[in-house]
């Protein structure tokens, strides 16, 4: 399993948008689940692919909240599906696949968008840590249980929404859930992490059926996502002052920041290709080519044997896995 992280020539950089990006681009007829698609950069994606004609079902734990949220996008009442799931509850997330599947539809695009960031120590079903457990095995047993409906898509693709925060830990693989003392931050990492790894080992076992996985930092963005931080903490970092304005220039908006999961999921440029890390609307390269701190994407993200181990711990963890036998 080999990957390239170099630049293609997207003709986009930072600043370009979600809209921007699918200029030209016909989704009529395709078919995109978005998770976490009523908030933040999850809003704006579904925004961005609604405006290009896609139907776009997104899942949601609080179902007429994401309605109410999802109503000023403009073809939402025609387009735009809400159903029940918890990420973190992998009955919920087997009953949304359930209903799925029954319907007998297709996948073109699954867009893991969803997350928890820097959350206070929670546990969840058997005593995993809430990060590792909603963002990436909540996504593992989703696209796991949806792949008979991916596979019919044809040429599916699924987007895995990591972070720059990946560079902050690497798979923790003799305590994965924090047992012997939490950090908010190297949880996060380490989810992030897995996003990037759960990626590169999808697009392996499914690039034969014509499905390709992506991992996305999509960039700093202020979003719902910051909820479990403190003002006062995203202030000394230099994200925002005293009165919540965004002070950091290297910050992008919600439009922007949508910008390079909906460019992965649908870009013909990337066509053949799968597996790789994406920022700013362009392939990553390794972090020690990258200029910018905290760009480009670490080793441990992208490393074969890392995926693989990662791919079957989440299925033993799960108990799903598409590719079994």
């Amino acid at each position: 399993m080999t990957r390239t992280q170099h630049r293609i020539g997207s003709g986009f950089d930072a600043s370009t948008t979600a809209a921007e990006v699918l200029e030209g681009i016909d989704l009529t007829g395709k078919l995109a689940i978005v998770t976490g698609g009523y908030s933040g950069l999850g809003k704006e994606t579904v925004r961005a692919l609604v405006g290009a004609g896609a139907d776009v079902v997104v899942p949601a734990r609080r179902v007429e909240a994401a309605r109410e949220e999802l109503a000023d996008i403009d073809g939402s009442a025609e387009h735009v599906e809400v159903d029940e799931m918890d990420l973190s509850d992998l009955a919920s997330v087997r009953a949304f696949a359930e209903r799925f599947l029954a319907s007998g539809r297709s996948i073109d695009i699954i867009i893991d968008n969803a997350g928890v960031m820097a959350a206070p120590e929670t546990r969840v079903g058997p005593g995993w840590e809430l990060q590792f457990a909603t963002n990436h095995l909540g996504h593992f047993a989703l696209v796991n249980l949806l792949w008979p409906a991916v596979v019919k898509g044809g040429s599916s693709r699924v987007i895995a929404t990591s972070s720059s925060a990946h560079h902050r830990s690497a798979i923790r693989w003799d305590d994965i859930d924090f047992t012997t003392g939490y950090d908010k931050w190297a949880a996060y990492g380490q989810a992030k992490t897995a996003n990037a790894l759960f990626a590169l080992q999808l697009d392996e076992l499914g690039k034969a059926e014509g499905v390709r996985a992506f991992s996305v930092h999509p960039g700093g963005i202020l979003t719902p996502l910051q909820r479990h931080l403190p003002r006062q903490e995203m202030v000394a970092a230099g994200w925002m002052d005293e009165d919540g304005n965004p002070t950091n220039p290297a910050f992008k908006s919600p439009e922007q920041g949508a910008a390079t999961q909906v460019w992965a999921a649908t870009s013909p440029k990337l066509d053949g290709l799968g597996g790789l890390f994406l920022e700013d609307v362009e392939v990553a390269v390794p972090a020690a080519e990258a200029v910018a701190p905290a760009s480009g994407v670490s080793a441990h993200a992208i490393d074969p044997a890392e995926a693989e181990r990662l791919w079957a711990l989440s299925a033993e963890r799960t108990g799903v896995n598409a590719f079994a036998g």
